[in-house]
């Protein structure tokens, strides 16, 4: 199994208007492609104003067979001009970790 770990870092003070976005345009479409949400989560010591999320995976490929039916959904590019309207990420890292063999994930 993979996990993906994505992190958003965010303008100050924009975390909320992101997570709005994303809960209302993006979300619906990664649960209904992407499948096991491992987790959603905000920083609250350390960088702050990061948004980082998780998905597993049972490959890369799978992972990039899924990303490319989301991104094929009508609404996705939707998503992305209104997240580029909205204008709030400054930095974005993307990795892919791979489970140990005792990992409960």
């Amino acid at each position: 199994m993979i996990v993906e770990q994505r992190t958003y870092t965010l303008r100050p003070l924009r975390t909320r208007d992101f997570l709005a976005l994303y809960e209302r345009a993006a979300l619906p479409l990664q649960k209904k492609y992407l499948g096991h949400l491992v987790g959603f989560f905000v920083s609250e010591v350390g960088p702050l104003n990061q948004v980082v999320h998780l998905w597993a995976f049972d490959s890369l490929a799978e992972r990039e067979r899924r990303r490319a039916l989301m991104e094929k959904d009508p609404g996705w590019p939707v998503y992305v001009d209104a997240l580029r309207e909205l204008d709030v990420i400054l930095q974005q890292e993307t990795k892919m970790l791979r489970s140990t063999t005792f990992s409960p994930v």
